[in-house]
């Protein structure tokens, strides 16, 4: 029993070239084709860290569109500048509106402005 544990441990700890190069040999050498069993091998716990979800968002004006004015007096309303400040920010798009926003709040930001007509990007 031992050595089907050691030989389990083996077959978790193998790369994805590894497993690779076995499949090869499973193939050529044994007429096995084990696609199933390699994607299982590699999807484990040695298949490298999980990738965590982004929780913070960028808000980016890429262009504002045919209606300018109101993207203007929309980006003054959602981000607390001056009209002059939000007309020169509008006009040098593409720039961040807002940096390091929850999920929700940046979609719920991108919705407001396509909803005037700008053209936004979540990064």
């Amino acid at each position: 029993m031992a050595d089907l544990k050691a030989f389990a441990e083996q077959l978790v700890n193998l790369s994805v070239k590894e497993v690779n190069e076995l499949a090869q040999i499973l193939k050529d050498e044994y007429g096995i084709e084990p696609a199933a069993a390699a994607v299982a091998v590699a999807a484990g716990p040695a298949a490298g860290p999980a990738v965590e979800e982004k929780t913070s968002f960028d808000v980016v004006l890429k262009n504002a569109g045919a209606e300018k004015l109101k993207v203007v007096k929309l980006v003054k309303e959602l981000t607390g500048l001056g009209l002059k400040e939000a007309k020169e920010l509008v006009d040098g798009a593409p720039s961040n509106l807002k940096e390091g926003v929850a999920k929700a709040d940046a979609e719920a930001l991108k919705a407001q402005l396509e909803e005037v007509g700008a053209e936004v990007e979540l990064k």
